[in-house]
């Protein structure tokens, strides 16, 4: 009995084996099939928004990168580890055999069992650490090594700053443009092109107050944490930028699971509340999407429509979905509609939109788009420009509008790599649009700054009109004061370094309690 019980045991144990050695392999692939492709499509923006994107549920994500995201990665994954666990640990029966020094007999092939093990092993290593590296996790796990001193000594608290609102408050339009930067320009203006994609959103930073990194049309650089959209939404209205867990406790706290996102941070929508403001947020996608409607919610926002609120206000059909939602025409015409509604209010209101026809990859091509250029992408930026332009007309018009402040700026650069590497100099630096119209202050110096999405914080409340102490909040700079920003006195890569560095002060402030 035992001389046949101890070959089933170690059959058993090696096809056990086997199948461990296989997930292991699977689980190589996958990271390095994973890596390559968010590369390929988002490029390298930081491993933070890669993890942050990991602490997130997929509601309300594009249905079409998950079929990319499988095409592109998953099926590769079980391509690759189907082949090699049928090349390492198949039972062929053919052997392959060579003699060397006429004695010592070599067999090639079929591998042995420890050999395959140990290519399984070693090669599952190689392919997870290529993809960190791919992802700039290394970068990350380096960064977080050393402790930033930068918000204990930077950090402007505006709970202990002073801040005088006009006796009129003035309404605000905040109207943030997914992917829209400079580089969309012809190299005469600036941008990174033969032509200008966008003259309309052009033409209105030229007559109104446009704060550039240039002597023409210019805008702000992306900074770590704030190289995607709810990093950037979190640091144009916090001052500060969105920073991953630093730890597993952490991962339900101050990221919308919990209820709540990031309650320690006083924030232009906590400001405004707190000022006697109506606020809402419009967006064409789901609001859960990224902890947006968590975000907004937990500071003082009163109403968010999304794509759910426009199927109940008949804007759209009850089953309707295309891209991320609805495309932008409906978006504005919703936007008009309860922007109408909410300025026959007796109270000043500040109204935040988000776009999304220009987000990767490609971009939505819409009725509205002309086949001007070859690119997908480019008709569907020049359109965006078109519409924008459009809705700050009919913004112009109506009468609420003389005591209104309305802002236009980009999240962060577009994740549109293809496009890139087909059109833009990879040395070309590329920077985010910005526009303020009908503000209640006067500009300084708006040519040749260097500043980013974190000083459009202080920057709003000052052309609202609002006086603050020292022309600094959060880690931003009021733009419209002479004070230099912390890029302009630091420098752009010690800037960048810092707030990719770890920090104690975030966590025990900004999760820290309910504002």
């Amino acid at each position: 009995m035992k001389n046949n019980r101890y070959p089933r045991l170690a059959r058993l144990l090696r096809i056990m084996g086997t199948a461990v050695l296989t997930l292991l392999l699977f689980a190589g692939f996958l990271c390095y099939f994973s890596a390559a492709w968010y590369v390929s499509v988002y490029g390298r923006i930081g491993f933070d928004s890669v993890l942050y994107t990991l602490t997130q549920s997929l509601s309300g994500v594009q249905s079409g990168l998950i079929i990319q995201y499988l095409t592109g990665a998953a099926v590769p994954a079980l391509a690759w580890t189907a082949a090699l666990t049928l090349l390492l640990f198949a039972p062929w029966k053919k052997i392959f055999k060579i003699i060397l020094f006429q004695k010592i007999k070599l067999q090639l092939f079929p591998f042995k069992w420890v050999f395959s093990c140990c290519i399984c092993v070693l090669l599952s290593l190689l392919l997870v650490v290529h993809a960190a590296f791919n992802v700039q996790l290394v970068d990350y796990i380096i960064s977080n090594m050393h402790l930033s001193s930068l918000y204990e000594n930077e950090y402007r608290d505006p709970e202990q700053i002073q801040i005088t609102f006009p006796e009129e408050k003035r309404n605000l339009i905040y109207i943030i443009l997914e992917s829209m930067e400079t580089s969309y320009l012809s190299r005469e203006q600036g941008g990174a092109l033969e032509y200008n994609l966008i003259p309309e959103l052009y033409q209105l930073a030229q007559d109104n107050v446009n704060f550039s990194h240039n002597t023409d049309v210019g805008g702000f650089r992306e900074v770590s944490g704030a190289s995607w959209t709810v990093g950037s939404i979190v640091a144009q209205t916090g001052g500060v930028p969105l920073r991953t867990p630093d730890g597993l406790s952490d991962w339900q706290n101050g990221y919308g699971k919990d209820g709540t996102f990031l309650p320690g941070l006083t924030s232009l929508n906590s400001m405004l509340r707190d000022n006697g403001y109506y606020q809402a947020l419009m967006v064409g996608s789901d609001a859960n999407f990224g902890g947006r409607k968590t975000y907004f919610a937990t500071h003082g926002v009163d109403e968010i429509y999304d794509i759910y609120a426009a199927r109940a206000d008949g804007i759209i059909p009850r089953d309707y979905f295309v891209w991320w939602g609805m495309e932008d025409k409906y978006l504005f015409e919703y936007a008009k509609q309860e922007i109408t509604e909410i300025a026959a209010m007796d109270q000043p209101f500040n109204f935040t939109m988000l776009t999304v026809d220009t987000h990767h990859v490609g971009g939505y091509r819409c009725e509205y788009c002309d086949s001007t250029y070859e690119e997908n992408y480019e008709n569907v930026i020049s359109c965006s420009s078109r519409q924008v332009y459009e809705f700050v007309q009919w913004l112009m018009q109506q009468d609420f509008y003389e005591n209104t402040t309305v802002v236009i700026t980009g999240d962060h650069c577009s994740m549109d790599k293809g496009y890139f590497t087909r059109n833009v100099d990879e040395n070309y630096t590329r920077h985010v649009y910005n526009c303020f119209l009908n503000a209640a202050a006067e500009p300084g110096r708006t040519e040749n700054r260097q500043f980013s999405a974190l000083d459009m914080f202080p920057t709003t409340l000052a052309a609202l009109g609002c006086q603050i102490e020292g022309d600094r909040l959060g880690l931003g700079t009021n733009l419209f004061s002479d004070q230099p920003t912390l890029m302009e006195r630091v420098g752009y890569a010690n800037l960048c370094s810092e707030l990719a560095n770890r920090t104690e002060f975030y966590a025990s402030k900004f999760y820290a309690k309910e504002k």
